[in-house]
């Protein structure tokens, strides 16, 4: 398996491919890789004929200082799990001036107010960051097809939109949450939790499957305060936000209406540790 850590390598892999007109997918991330990061890689690689991961803890999309040192980081462990699953996988590991050169800055984008929702109001810039970084990146590897979680549904809206604004031809593919066997989604930050955390976690999803449930039933208002009241006495699990949206803009409603498509969302934090998840309703 190679692994690349400088961009001139990485692009003369890339023109190799294009030379030989393989389809190249790519499967962006952090790193600290899970079941859920190889499940893309197993999806791109059943569609394409190269595939590229990259693992990079992108500096820009960071609103703390502290969140971005204590990412977990395990590159040995990451590349051991992509080589079980194809030598063939190429492995981009470039260090932030790589990517970005002298000057680490992000673009602002207008993504059409789907940065302002939920996750945008909360972290300030992020998407700014996930929009310039993936912009890179697809210029690097220009592939054909990437490969993107809906556990972060907001992120996939705006990778959307990011391609539609840089008239890129890279197709996105959202592809299902992956869950341990409690519920919790998977996520690299789930590293960090400890037993008491881990053993509450599972909650998220609980509450977001009763949401599901009584949407047809229940308003908005009425699942909104009963989701706030389940965590009110837990000690280990605060609730930072819970929010019914519309998919087609990610705006949130106070009232439901006929044909249209909604998603709950929510952010919870375990300790210092931040916790996302969503479930489509109907």
């Amino acid at each position: 398996m190679r692994v690349h850590e400088k961009r001139r390598d990485i692009l003369n892999h890339v023109a190799t491919f294009v030379e030989q007109k393989k389809t190249i997918g790519f499967v962006p991330t952090m790193g600290a890789l899970h079941k859920g990061h190889l499940a893309l890689v197993e999806r791109a690689l059943k569609e394409n004929q190269k595939v590229i991961v990259s693992i990079f803890v992108n500096p820009t999309q960071f609103n703390t200082t502290e969140d971005l040192v204590n990412y977990p980081r395990t590159l040995d462990s990451d590349i051991e799990l992509l080589s079980e699953l194809s030598k063939e996988i190429i492995v981009f590991v470039p260090t932030p001036k790589e990517v970005y050169g002298d000057k680490m800055s992000s673009v602002t984008y207008n993504f059409g107010g789907l940065e302002n929702e939920m996750e945008g109001k909360y972290r300030p810039d992020h998407f700014d960051g996930v929009g310039t970084v993936l912009k890179h990146f697809f210029n690097i590897v220009t592939p054909n097809k990437a490969y993107f979680g809906e556990k972060d549904f907001q992120q996939l809206q705006i990778v959307k939109k990011l391609v539609e604004i840089e008239k890129m031809s890279v197709q996105i593919i959202g592809c299902p949450i992956y869950r341990e066997k409690s519920g919790l989604a998977l996520s690299s930050r789930n590293k960090r939790l400890d037993q008491k955390q881990l053993n509450e976690a599972p909650l998220i999803y609980s509450i977001l499957k009763q949401a599901k449930k009584d949407f047809g039933t229940k308003s908005v208002t009425t699942l909104s305060k009963w989701v706030s009241e389940q965590f009110k006495n837990n000690d280990e699990l605060r609730l930072e936000y819970f929010e019914i949206a519309k998919v087609s803009d990610l705006k949130s409603v106070k009232r439901k209406q006929k044909n249209t498509k909604y998603r709950a969302f929510i952010a919870v934090f375990a300790g210092k540790i931040r916790l996302i998840d969503n479930i489509a309703l109907n």
